[in-house]
């Protein structure tokens, strides 16, 4: 795994940028509307900079898929579904139901991806 030294890393310090190592990361998936990209065994850090996040993926091995084409689903989304994932994670209503709409109408899959990125953020 790619270590930054000890004097790169005070620099970036003194220029406002943080850098996080994720630690055990198995792997990455990168999905385009016609190919999937999965990098195995990646070294990945999260960048801060000036409030943007980027995320770096070095090394790994690298498999590239070809996506079908799919018909997309549209699921009804229930007033009362937004409000409960809305209330239980605290976020606005507007981003419980997009969630929701990302986890195809699942109430506890879409509570669960709300609190895994509230816990991302650094």
């Amino acid at each position: 795994m790619f270590r930054m030294n000890r004097d790169m890393r005070r620099m970036l310090e003194k220029m406002g940028v943080e850098i996080k190592e994720l630690e055990n990361v198995k792997e990455v998936i990168i999905k385009t509307d016609k190919e999937e990209y999965l990098i195995k065994q990646p070294a990945v850090n999260i960048v801060k900079m000036q409030g943007a996040l980027s995320f770096e993926i070095m090394g790994g091995e690298l498999t590239k898929t070809q996506l079908e084409s799919k018909e997309t689903t549209t699921y009804e989304i229930k007033e009362d579904d937004v409000l409960l994932v809305a209330r239980e994670t605290g976020v606005s209503k507007e981003e419980a139901e997009q969630v929701l709409r990302e986890s195809n109408g699942d109430i506890a899959l879409a509570i669960l991806k709300i609190q895994e990125r509230k816990s991302h953020n650094l």
